[in-house]
């Protein structure tokens, strides 16, 4: 007798706990149906990925890499990697085979940008609203000073500081201007290019 009693109540003890399960379940999947299903993250119509694993990504370039601009090959000599205030960007010093170096510009605003920047001479200093040099005249975009920090070859300090001062005329072709530490005013005119202009072959 005692022994059918004590079945019993373990018996009713199972069934207790089955309903307690069942009823957490219940109430669990049914908060779960009464919420809104989480809204689809808005996508970059411009977003480069698609170009990044065909071309290659400009963000990652290092020494050592190939890199095609416009069907002309050059290497990754070197980069500065540099930064103002929360803003970042990259220098990239590249050589072709005939020595020629040019300096390919790495940065996001918040769409990717790249420009390819040649040395020149006889461009006078940077200050004035406007600069008339090469048969164009150019006028005053932004300037200021960043941190660099360099890697590889860019006979450069590894740190140090860079001011600039950029131009730009009304074709869009552009004049800059750095002074690296306390040396004298170098200048460079640059020409943006587009995604498709640039191909990258990872060294490697």
């Amino acid at each position: 007798m005692n022994g059918l009693v004590t079945a019993l109540i373990v018996v009713v003890i199972v069934l207790i706990i089955v309903a307690v399960v069942a009823v957490i379940v219940g109430l669990r999947a049914k908060r779960a149906a009464s919420q809104p299903p989480e809204p689809q993250r808005p996508t970059d119509p411009f977003h480069t990925g698609d170009q990044d694993s065909l071309r290659g990504d400009p963000r990652a370039l290092k020494a050592g890499d190939i890199v095609e601009v416009r069907g002309r090959s050059f290497t990754v000599r070197g980069t500065l990697r540099l930064s103002e205030g929360g803003w970042t960007w990259s220098e990239h010093l590249l050589d072709d085979a005939k020595g020629t170096q040019v300096w390919l510009a790495v940065e996001e605003d918040p769409d990717l940008i790249l420009s390819l920047w040649t040395p020149v001479s006889d461009a006078g200093e940077p200050g004035p609203k406007t600069i008339t040099f090469g048969g164009r005249t150019y006028h005053s975009e932004e300037s200021g000073s960043a941190e660099f920090r360099s890697e590889a070859t860019t006979g450069l300090a590894e740190r140090g500081s860079v001011r600039y001062h950029d131009y730009e005329s009304s074709d869009g072709a552009l004049l800059g201007f750095e002074s690296y530490g306390d040396a004298d005013w170098e200048a460079s005119t640059g020409e943006a290019l587009s995604r498709y202009d640039v191909l990258i072959y990872p060294a490697g």
